[in-house]
């Protein structure tokens, strides 16, 4: 499956903002290494960098078109690199101090069962922020779906749709957290987005949860999928006059490793 980093930064101001609404919960003074899991553009790990410049801040992808484009944010960021590598197959290191996977973990299958590995690899006084959609229960992705196991589409795209098991609930994570003897906080909000244009939210899915199906489609048939799609978006989504309302649920976690502050210590705003 090929990403398209245009159009994945299409909609920027709504797709950064759960990122900052996140990071803002990592309360640490002077990491040594920053990892940003699934780092797509780069644009959002390079804030990373300028928020820390004495760490090292890596950002990993697998996606060569992303890690193309992530590429230019190294200028003016002396401690940012970028690097390909398979999020299920990643372990932290004994430096590693922050950890940031903001809407990568939903691609990676059991990412649930890799958590409990990770957290307990990373160095006391670490953090670890998550955030993955929460809205595979909304009609933008069950209509897609609906559609994909219709008559017309079914043979070619059976299989090429998770969700089920695509994330867990805040509650979910918070118990890995805390099961691995770790702080942690666990939220979801849900942004209501006001999309201009005509299909707005078919061009929002087109940059992420209709990959799939794009990628298993012929030009052709892609384009008869979009439109059949678009018909029935235009219909969960009416446009008003001040535009496209798009609801964006999100899931969230944060977590705190003891041992990287004195006991009782913990900086205001840390997870308790």
């Amino acid at each position: 499956m090929t990403w398209d980093p245009g159009r994945y930064v299409q909609f920027g101001d709504y797709r950064d903002r759960p990122f900052f609404d996140l990071t803002a919960r990592i309360v640490a003074d002077s990491p040594r290494q920053v990892v940003d899991l699934g780092c797509g553009p780069g644009n959002l790990t390079a804030t990373l960098a300028d928020r820390w410049p004495g760490a090292s801040v890596l950002g990993l992808d697998s996606s060569p078109e992303m890690l193309r484009r992530a590429a230019r944010q190294v200028e003016g960021h002396p401690g940012l690199a970028f690097d390909a590598a398979d999020i299920k197959d990643w372990m932290p290191g004994r430096e590693c101090d922050v950890v940031v996977s903001n809407a990568a973990l939903q691609w990676v299958p059991a990412h649930l069962d890799l958590l409990p590995r990770w957290l307990d690899a990373l160095p006391a006084g670490a953090w670890f922020a998550l955030q993955v959609p929460g809205n595979f229960g909304a009609p933008s992705h069950t209509l897609m779906r609906e559609l994909a196991a219709s008559p017309d589409w079914s043979e070619q795209l059976e299989g090429v749709l998770r969700h089920d098991d695509a994330v867990g609930g805040p509650a979910d994570y918070l118990a890995v957290m805390l099961d691995a003897g770790w702080k942690a906080d666990a939220w979801e909000s849900s942004y209501q987005q006001l999309l201009p244009g005509r299909d707005p939210v078919l061009e929002w899915v087109r940059g992420t949860g209709l990959r799939p199906v794009l990628a298993a489609l012929s030009t052709e048939d892609a384009a008869r999928f979009e439109e059949q799609y678009a018909a029935l978006l235009r219909e969960a989504y009416p446009a008003t006059r001040h535009g496209t309302v798009f609801p964006f649920r999100r899931i969230f976690a944060v977590g705190h490793k003891a041992g990287g502050y004195p006991a009782g210590a913990l900086p205001e705003g840390a997870p308790a």
